[in-house]
């Protein structure tokens, strides 16, 4: 297991941009595939982007595609997730995941992680 803190979430006004990042402890990351997941309020955890342990392989939700860039920096043991012009119904908490010891094409269902962060909320006023 890792253990995962998120960080960057806020009130920001729609078209701002943001950068989240989740923090890793307890092992290294570089052997883990990472993704990012939001949970809207009232709605069901969603799948928004993953990456492979190395960085070299990507997945985006298809609504995802354009404004939100998934990236890693192993020797910071640092998930990161860029989102560009944010838009109202980008409100969500937003939580970071790792599958340990996984060096796969990175997943994109929730049930295939293992680690868990506690969320960040983004909340995008208009």
């Amino acid at each position: 297991q890792v253990q995962l803190v998120e960080s960057g979430g806020g009130l920001v006004q729609a078209g701002d941009s943001l950068r989240l990042s989740c923090a890793a402890s307890g092992r290294s990351i570089d052997t883990s595939a990472m993704g990012w997941f939001r949970q809207a309020p009232g709605k069901e955890r969603a799948f928004v982007a993953s990456i492979s342990s190395r960085g070299g392989t990507t997945n985006y939700a298809a609504s995802m595609k354009g404004r939100f860039t998934i990236s890693r920096d192993n020797a910071k043991n640092t998930l990161y997730l860029q989102i560009n012009t944010l838009k109202p119904e980008d409100t969500a908490v937003y939580y970071c995941a790792a599958l340990v010891g996984f060096l796969g094409p990175p997943p994109i269902k929730d049930i295939d992680f293992d680690s868990w962060g506690q969320g960040t909320q983004v909340t995008v006023s208009s």
